[in-house]
């Protein structure tokens, strides 16, 4: 039977073709816009007769595979003497003397184009060139070289040989993945209440191409709920991958687990996680002069199809653990060969960024695959901010004023341009006061040309000057330069707006995005489909309006699997209101003294910020409590958090109590199930701390016709209390205390937003 391998020219030339090093970040973070400027300016000079962005497609069998090809081509033209040249255009911060003889890789992506239109056109010779063209002067520098009909048959044959044993190891693997996906069973011995609904649910979403929105309590079983249906949509080829995205470690640790199981009821699947760059690289720990000059990313490119071929030929779940060894065995940096093995897997377990993030997407990933890619989104009541952050960039004036000194005798142009921005940051603090907000609605665009050229002058210079000298400023203020730069061609009037901030000398300056949904909307829009998922998704309009919901999107609430005795609901309507706090925090640590010495236990006690749950820890240490006391502090290390979770003994000889902060590490994702947490309690009700960013999300849905003090406060701080509410009932034989300390808690809209079972038990 014939297997059709669908691929592009660029992946096919890529994989076989690529050598040498991984390049710095910032040699690669090249402005899109630039490249596309660059393109243009190039193809205008073809002429009446020339043709432009030629899409181009062919098929080629090689044993039991049928490779189906297509690219688009830069451009192509038909010279005097009728000879066809073929032109592949490449942006370049290098001079011409470095581009020598070109890059073997761009050479092979022209000529399999060339291959294609000598079979579609009965060409006997066709002359491919390259068109380097220097990103800060403008320069172009042409390289040629003509080749017969038969030359390039004879090339392109050679490439799909070099592709065939990965592309035969991925055929082989898919057919196994799909026959242990029919006879995949749910991996436990029944569905608990609701989930079987749940399930179901995702499953007809992916088969209808929609989106769903689902609100599933603590207990439901989300993460195989979600999972399951979505790797049987994959064995009924409704789909070829999903991506599991998530904002926190311990989550990726659950999706992990539950492949795992499956695994072990049978299913062979690829499955890979992928852990941020500053845990897993080596280059770190190891000390060996920063990534720049990492051992592992030297001749990455040499050695990275060997050993996506060994690990995906020999490992189904590609943990942590896993990459870090194959990374060792064949000396590749971990994170990237994580990257890489994640286009091949059939499961990606990554944070919301992979996705998302304009920044650091994935960017090889095509439209083709992400229309059969489905991605679940965990803990879905995150994405609302993190994609305000992701959506948004922001640049300081001092930053380009160190510039302008540091650089003024050994990068004259860059020191010239970061002039040129310090001098529009100058004009814009006139504009303001210290610590006034200058706000508009429209970008800044008087500023991004600046930028534009700020980035050219910055790359010649790290290329001339990379190695001598502190260049940490310049880098930083490169990538910020960039992430502006990408966010100012995504900037939305509507979603978006421009503020400035004077403080003293400096400003501020931040593209801030203010309703993430349009952006989210676009990113949604090229997946099969896209579940969202957590606990807490109410209220469900709210969830639907920020996320980027479709009006034909389904959306589900699942009932809590637990029965209302397991929880035992108390509110103390005592004010913690800011300007309340002084005044009530010792009766406020008596509460907590009284409660705790009357039921020893382990307690974790949520406070809205650092300083607050401080302020009580002082005067509660003064009382006479006979517990031991936990403090989580700020930028805890992974090691940090699990001892201070792991303290949670069911078998505790003293009461332990453990102080967190909301919307903090402690209060979502972890599981302390049976008697290892007997009460938690929640101080306050969650509000985000007021600022120009939160007063500008109020005052925009305020505009749009909605409760703006809602969308921008009590909807996403009281998410933050059910988060933590969520972590006491974690299996149908816990019980616990839940202790809600505000007077608003008894008030609309507050009262209305807590679950069922927390108002019946506190009327009660």
């Amino acid at each position: 039977m014939t297997t059709v391998i669908d691929i592009s020219v660029r992946t096919l030339v890529e994989y076989v073709y690529r050598t040498g090093s991984i390049e710095s970040g910032f040699r690669v973070a090249q402005s899109m816009q630039e490249g596309t400027r660059i393109h243009k300016q190039i193809q205008e000079g073809y002429g009446e007769h020339g043709e432009k962005e030629v899409h181009l497609k062919t098929e080629i069998a090689y044993h039991d595979l049928l490779f189906r090809i297509e690219g688009r081509c830069d451009g192509l033209w038909v010279d005097e003497q009728g000879l066809l040249t073929v032109d592949e255009i490449k942006s370049t911060s290098i001079s011409a003397e470095d581009i020598g003889d070109g890059r073997e890789v761009h050479w092979a992506q022209a000529q399999m184009y060339g291959y294609i239109l000598a079979q579609d056109r009965h060409l006997e010779q066709v002359r491919i060139q390259l068109t380097y063209v220097h990103k800060s002067s403008g320069k172009e520098t042409k390289l040629e070289r003509i080749q017969t009909r038969a030359q390039l048959q004879q090339f392109a044959n050679d490439t799909v040989a070099e592709y065939a044993p990965y592309a035969e190891m991925i055929a082989k693997h898919r057919q196994k993945r799909n026959d242990s996906i029919e006879q995949l069973a749910f991996p436990f011995a029944g569905y608990r209440s609701g989930q079987r609904k749940f399930a179901g649910a995702v499953y007809k979403t992916i088969g209808e191409k929609l989106n769903l929105f689902a609100e599933a309590p603590t207990g439901t079983g989300k993460t195989i709920s979600t999972l399951f249906p979505a790797i049987k949509s994959i064995g009924s080829e409704q789909a070829e991958r999903l991506m599991y995205v998530t904002a926190k470690t311990v989550t990726r640790a659950n999706a992990e687990e539950a492949l795992q199981r499956m695994e072990n009821s049978g299913l062979n699947l690829h499955g890979v996680t992928i852990t941020a760059k500053d845990k897993v690289c080596f280059c770190s720990a190891n000390s060996t002069g920063g990534r720049d000059n990492c051992e592992y990313t030297e001749g990455y490119y040499d050695r990275i199809n060997g050993a996506i071929l060994d690990m995906m030929s020999n490992e189904t779940l590609m943990t942590r653990t896993v990459i870090e060894q194959y990374a060792q065995k064949h000396h590749l940096c971990p994170f990237e060969l994580s990257i890489d093995a994640s286009y091949a897997s059939d499961a990606v377990i990554c944070d919301y960024n992979y996705v998302f993030d304009p920044k650091v997407s994935f960017k090889r990933l095509s439209d083709d695959m992400r229309k059969k890619t489905i991605l679940l989104v965990d803990e879905a009541h995150n994405l609302v901010d993190r994609g305000r952050n992701m959506f948004s960039a922001a640049l300081n004036k001092s930053a380009f004023l160190d510039l302008k000194r540091d650089y003024k005798d050994s990068a004259e142009s860059l020191a010239k341009i970061s002039s040129a921005i310090n001098a529009y940051f100058i004009r814009l603090r006139k504009q303001g006061e210290d610590g006034k907000l200058i706000q508009r609605q429209q970008a800044p665009e008087e500023i991004f040309p600046l930028l534009e050229e700020f980035v050219i002058r910055a790359e010649v210079t790290l290329l001339e000057q990379g190695d001598q000298g502190d260049i940490q400023l310049l880098l930083e203020t490169y990538f910020a330069v960039q992430a502006f730069l990408r966010i100012g061609r995504l900037y939305d009037m509507e979603s978006h707006m421009t503020y400035a901030e004077v403080q003293g000398s400096d400003v501020h300056l931040w593209m801030f995005c203010i309703d993430p949904s349009l952006q989210l909307r676009q990113t949604a829009k090229g997946y099969r489909s896209v579940i969202h998922f957590s606990a807490t998704l109410s209220p469900i309009r709210y969830y639907r309006d920020m996320l980027g919901a479709e009006e034909e999107d389904y959306n589900i609430s699942i009932p809590s699997p637990f029965s209302r005795e397991q929880l035992e609901v108390q509110i103390v309507p005592l004010s913690t209101r800011y300007r309340d706090r002084e005044r009530t925090r010792t009766e406020l640590a008596n509460v907590l003294a009284q409660l705790i010495n009357k039921r020893p236990g382990n307690y974790l006690a949520f406070f809205p910020s650092y300083q607050y749950m401080q302020d009580v820890i002082d005067i509660f240490e003064t009382l006479d409590v006979e517990t031991d006391v936990l403090i989580q502090q700020s930028g805890m290390a992974e090691e940090e958090r699990d001892r201070f979770l792991n303290a949670f003994q069911s078998d505790n000889p003293r009461t332990l109590t453990g102080f967190a902060v909301m919307g903090g590490i402690f209060s979502e994702g972890i599981d302390l199930a049976g008697d290892r947490l007997t009460g938690v309690i929640i101080v306050g009700v969650g509000l985000p701390q007021i600022g120009p960013e939160r007063e500008l999300i109020r005052e925009h849905f305020s505009q749009a016709g909605f409760n703006g003090f809602d969308y921008a406060y009590v909807y996403p701080g009281m998410n933050k209390v059910l988060q933590a509410g969520g972590r006491l009932i974690r299996t149908e034989e816990d019980r616990g205390l839940l202790m809600l300390v505000d007077d608003r808690f008894l008030q609309r809209p507050y009262y209305q937003l807590l679950p069922t079972e927390w108002r019946s038990d506190s009327q009660s």
